[in-house]
């Protein structure tokens, strides 16, 4: 039976997955402001948050899973979509950066109708589904990033990077009568953008660690 044990550098890349599964959820958005209005209206709150949590693992771990094979016959495509993907991390970290010099705020209004979970879970999957963003974000770029990771690690990768799916959304719609106020002045956001922004520099030196010298 193949096991996964808990190890240092398990862990290690657990974090990894973990922070940029965090980094890139984490922004003022359609799906969050869907996430945090279901959350306020009380309505079908379990269901979005689990749609939303899964819809990001499946899409995570077909990327990693994809781009290992891939990644796996080609060594110098490899280190060209670290490099791609440090590159584009520095850039989302800049401009997560640039917005902390701005006021920016979550709104989270909706309308009075009731909706039945089947049309509250289709609004959800057109959310999901039809941004390109989630396939850039969630296939490419995380794809990319976790299949350079040893293959026996990679379900980590996966673990760490859906885990922040599933706590960021969970937070938003379970928390969302307490978190809505917080999320509603400029300075929630300015705060978060500063340390997206330095994950995200982190992360994109480990990646050309990674690149150009294997580790």
């Amino acid at each position: 039976m193949t096991t996964f044990p808990l190890t240092p550098l398990s862990f290690s890349v657990f974090l990894q997955g973990l922070l940029l599964g965090f980094g890139l959820i984490v922004a003022i958005g359609a799906q969050n402001a869907f996430v945090l209005r279901q959350g306020l209206r009380r309505e079908h709150v379990g269901s979005v948050v689990l749609f939303f949590a899964l819809a990001d693992a499946v899409l995570i771990g077909a990327g990693v899973l994809g781009m290992g094979q891939a990644l796996g016959q080609s060594p110098l495509l490899a280190r060209t979509l670290a490099l791609a993907g440090a590159l584009f991390l520095g850039l989302y970290g800049w401009r997560a950066l640039q917005r902390a010099g701005q006021s920016n705020r979550l709104e989270a209004a909706g309308g009075s109708v009731r909706l039945g979970r089947g049309a509250v879970l289709a609004q959800a999957a057109a959310f999901t589904l039809l941004n390109p963003h989630v396939y850039l974000d969630t296939v490419l770029l995380v794809g990319s990033i976790g299949a350079q990771q040893p293959p026996t690690l990679r379900a980590w990768f996966v673990l760490g990077a859906s885990s922040a799916s599933v706590a960021w959304f969970s937070l938003l719609g379970f928390g969302s009568r307490r978190l809505a106020p917080l999320f509603a002045r400029p300075l929630a956001w300015q705060v978060l953008d500063g340390l997206v922004g330095l994950t995200m520099f982190a992360l994109s030196a480990m990646l050309v660690r990674h690149a150009l010298f294997g580790f």
